[in-house]
């Protein structure tokens, strides 16, 4: 940390300097504080933040200040971009407490500058100056911690100098045209508008999307209707009348015409062992349940890609069924309009598909377990390491590691041995689904997770026979949604930005060039733990209820703002039926009481 010590002493040194600080009374005059919410007293509006929020205390003044959180390879940086006057003085200070705070400039146009301090028990006020380029119309303000040395604070950020006039807004957008269409999404793009910092997207007449390129993707959509787009220009100055209208209509769709109610609930029951929830049997599980995943069927290898499913044996489970009785409560679910699905993988059984003499293997083995047992389809629970990208994998468009690219082959010849009754659901961690928002595989330079975002080709390349997708929002660590904040879990929101990023789409590893469609919101449902024993990250019943408000009402949000309302969104997701049994069936009974 010795190398920053230069800096701080020309930094102290440049700003006693009467030239830098002293501000003529006619140049004061004219000064304006441009920093938008400096004292976060709106939360984070204004600002952008990899690790950031908002806090009643400590606050140095106001109700609000912003606390940020550095960790691994993340600093915590918080920024806003303002509006500034070409070749004009600027000065910018703000109050922080914590080690090695940052607090700069960039895009300058001249010197991009900062200020820090090593430690700071008490709020400690940096202020640098500069001064912008003859080019220059927009600087950038930032805030950052350092790697590793905890949380910091930040408030009462100001940048003064001259104030521009906001002008007129700009012209309304032309060359509005739609790109691909599919039964749940509308690409669109559209020419470039001079001065123009944004741009506002509308849906028949509503605001859905605020970008900054010339492109989006509008998902939430229900297949075969009609919708009309409109765009306007934005810049600090308001809003642009708004574009002609084009119209598109969403294709019919072509996953699987799978008999599952509208709303329906999806449970995981213990077929292969018993731990402390104990043994149900599945002639006992309760009528509310609309799919049942048996877990789990298991390789004899990790590499062999060899299935077994061996039900639970009496010396664990006293009360285990007989394997005729176990098949004939099968049959009496499917009668009863059920859906009883073979679960591969889970916590222990790694599954890596590394050659296509596995993959064959996988897809005789697995067609063995569903014909002996008269399922519906397959669960495909891959967790741990069983997928991973190559490090020259970087398109989840076109993936090239043989362990995706197998499954996916594996899975589509299940789907065509079996045909369009084939039920095919996933139930990926959020590591390997939502972290692609920030990072895929070992990234542009190498060293991070190879596992990150690996399973978002595979739900991709089969999103058209994927019946549900029920990510476990549960055992995650934080992760940033769609608001560019981090999500951790115990609440609605969690669930709330988790599944938002489902059903509006997001760019990969950052590259609005990359983005993984939505999903329809009848393919998604919510993975939740049954109970406090089932896993980490349980909410009780009211977050759960506040979690669908939101999804499918847009009511009763909070603090996050999703891109969309879909009451079509398929249901709810649990570990597990077993877990929920043991709790007095809480989980069913929510949603029972939702959905009716």
């Amino acid at each position: 940390m010795d190398r920053f010590r230069p800096l701080a002493l020309l930094t102290a040194a440049a700003l006693t300097l009467p030239g830098v600080t002293a501000l003529s009374s006619a140049a004061r005059a004219a000064d304006a504080d441009l920093a938008r919410n400096g004292g976060f007293e709106a939360g984070l509006d204004g600002w952008t933040c990899t690790a950031g929020t908002t806090v009643n205390t400590p606050v140095r003044s106001g109700s609000s200040a912003l606390q940020a959180t550095p960790a691994g390879s993340d600093n915590a940086r918080c920024a806003q971009t303002v509006t500034v006057k070409p070749d004009s003085q600027y000065t910018l200070s703000g109050y922080v407490r914590g080690s090695y705070v940052h607090l700069g400039a960039s895009g300058t146009g001249t010197t991009d500058v900062s200020a820090w301090t090593q430690s700071a028990p008490g709020w400690q006020q940096l202020t640098t100056t500069f001064r912008t380029g003859p080019a220059t119309t927009r600087v950038t303000l930032y805030t950052h911690g350092w790697y590793g040395t905890g949380a910091y604070n930040a408030d009462d950020v100001s940048l003064v100098g001259p104030g521009v006039d906001a002008g007129q807004p700009p012209a309304a957008p032309t060359g509005l045209k739609t790109g691909a269409v599919t039964s749940s999404s509308v690409a669109l793009s559209w020419s470039a508008v001079p001065g123009a910092t944004g741009y506002a997207v509308y849906r028949d007449g509503a605001k859905v999307r605020t970008v900054t390129g010339t492109s989006a993707t509008i998902g939430g959509l229900s297949p075969s209707t009609a919708y009309g787009f409109q765009v306007a220009a934005v810049n600090d100055a308001g809003e642009s009348a708004k574009s002609a209208t084009v119209t598109a209509t969403t294709t019919a769709g072509t996953g699987s015409p799978v008999d599952i109610p509208a709303h329906a609930l999806v449970g995981y029951l213990h077929a292969s062992f018993a731990n402390g929830s104990g043994y149900t049997r599945l002639a006992d599980v309760p009528d509310s349940w609309d799919v049942i995943d048996l877990a789990f069927g298991e390789p004899t290898s990790v590499t062999s890609g060899d299935i077994r499913f061996d039900r639970c044996p009496a010396t664990e489970c006293p009360n285990v069924e007989s394997d005729a009785e176990f098949k004939a409560a099968i049959k009496a679910k499917q009668a009863a309009g059920k859906k009883v699905l073979i679960s591969i993988g889970g916590q222990n059984g790694q599954v890596q598909l590394t050659t296509t003499a596995a993959r064959d293997t996988f897809v005789t083995s697995v067609s063995r377990i569903i014909d002996a047992y008269g399922l519906d389809g397959l669960d495909i629970d891959f967790e741990g390491h069983s997928l991973s990208l190559n490090a020259d994998d970087t398109d989840f468009k076109n993936p090239k590691t043989p362990v995706i690219v197998n499954l996916i082959s594996a899975v589509k010849t299940l789907k065509a041995r079996y045909g369009d009754d084939f039920v095919l659901t996933m139930a990926p961690e959020t590591f390997f689904v939502q972290l692609g928002y920030q990072y895929y595989g070992t990234g542009q330079w190498g060293g991070q997770d190879p596992r990150a975002g690996a399973y978002l080709p595979v739900i991709h390349a089969l999103r058209d026979d994927l019946t549900l997708l029920h990510v476990q929002d549960y055992n995650s660590g934080p992760i940033m949604g769609l608001d560019n904040q981090y999500h951790s879990m115990g609440g609605a929101d969690f669930h709330i930005a988790m599944t938002d990023m489902l059903l509006t789409g997001f760019p990969v590893a950052g590259n609005a060039g990359n983005v993984f469609p939505p999903l329809r919101p009848d393919q998604v449902a919510i993975g939740m733990p049954a109970s406090t024993n089932a896993g980490n990250g349980h909410v009780p019943p009211a977050e759960v209820t506040k979690t669908l408000d939101c999804l499918t009402k847009r009511t009763n949000c909070g603090s996050y703002a999703t891109h969309g309302t879909w009451p079509a969104l398929r249901g709810l997701m649990t570990w597990s039926i077993n877990w929920d049994r043991y709790s007095n069936w809480e989980f069913q009974r929510t949603f029972d009481g939702y959905f009716g």
